[in-house]
């Protein structure tokens, strides 16, 4: 049997995501799963050296973060969530996005996880410079 959830962890924040703190959050003594995703800067994208990722966020982010967090914490099945987004200049190997789900179930767990990185990356309001290793640079989700 599923409990409501109560509450989120939720930011946009230009300091280093703690990926232990969203797994701590997501603790639920009910949850027979948690499945925790981090979004990594790689090296490379479409065969081009990356040196630097750069987001820049609206100033509606957060508040449309939580507003995906309420909405997948409406499922009886999620029992805790946390999601995080990081903002400024990022290196390779930073962690640019987190997100944590605990359900009962783990096909839940990773399912709803899945999709909430998926519905973050399609509606949240941040703008992605990538720079390369030859100096150029490309803006990615811009309008």
């Amino acid at each position: 049997m599923s409990t409501r959830m109560e509450g989120a962890l939720v930011s946009v924040s230009s300091q280093p995501l703690d990926v232990g703190a969203h797994e701590a959050f997501v603790g639920h003594s009910g949850a027979g799963a948690s499945v925790v995703f981090r979004g990594v800067v790689r090296d490379q994208d479409g065969g081009r050296s990356v040196v630097e990722l750069e987001y820049q966020a609206h100033p509606s982010a957060e508040q449309v973060l939580r507003e995906i967090a309420d909405e997948f914490g409406a499922d009886p099945d999620v029992l805790a969530l946390a999601v995080s987004h990081r903002v400024g200049a990022l290196a390779v190997g930073d962690v640019a996005l987190v997100a944590a789900v605990a359900t009962a179930h783990r096909r839940e767990a990773f399912d709803v996880c899945a999709r909430l990185v998926d519905e973050v990356k399609h509606r949240l309001p941040i703008w992605k410079r990538q720079v390369f290793a030859d100096g150029s640079d490309e803006w990615v989700n811009c309008p």
